[in-house]
């Protein structure tokens, strides 16, 4: 399985973390607006990615971790329609995150600016490891970069859209 560190979190100023990135992008934004049907799983998680007209499986395993960890994942370009139909009927549908994001890179990291229907803005780091480098090689790029795009420690979030759509609102009166 190919793999990468990732880190994700809330944000706070939105702009702000814009700013910055476009000030250390190689490339991008690219906006996409992207519908991910997550199935039941036993193991990792499954989702149906649907982008435009194209659409993508993807399977990832991922401790629910809040400092930078690694994910191990597996994607291929499928028919979205037809996948979708058959896994709804085998697994059943866990649930829907929609989503408009922001894609840039800088060096080896993919950074998503993501706006998340039902949960808000959202930085993701997406360190695509080089061959010959190691877990902790890709830990200390993403530490780097939450320094300079100024990602605080307590903003991290461990789960998944998925797992905090699902979380039980706090209510007015908590």
């Amino acid at each position: 399985m190919a793999h990468n560190i990732e880190i994700k979190a809330y944000l706070q100023k939105t702009d702000a973390l814009r700013s910055r990135v476009e000030q250390l992008a190689d490339d991008g934004p690219v906006t996409l607006e992207q519908e991910d049907i997550f199935f039941n799983s036993s193991d990792g998680r499954l989702k149906l990615r649907k982008a435009g007209g194209d659409a993508e499986l993807i399977y990832y395993e991922r401790a629910d971790d809040k400092a930078p960890v690694e994910s191990q994942y597996m994607k291929t370009a499928v028919d979205g329609a037809e996948i979708e139909a058959i896994l709804s009927i085998a697994l059943g549908v866990r649930g829907t995150v929609s989503k408009r994001r922001d894609l840039y890179r800088i060096g080896q990291t993919r950074i998503h600016v993501d706006e998340v229907d039902g949960l808000g803005s959202f930085v993701e780091l997406e360190v695509e490891l080089e061959g010959g480098q190691s877990t902790a090689d890709g830990e200390e790029i993403a530490r780097d970069l939450m320094n300079k795009l100024g990602v605080r420690e307590g903003d991290l979030v461990a789960e998944a859209y998925i797992d905090l759509l699902e979380m039980p609102q706090a209510s007015p009166e908590e």
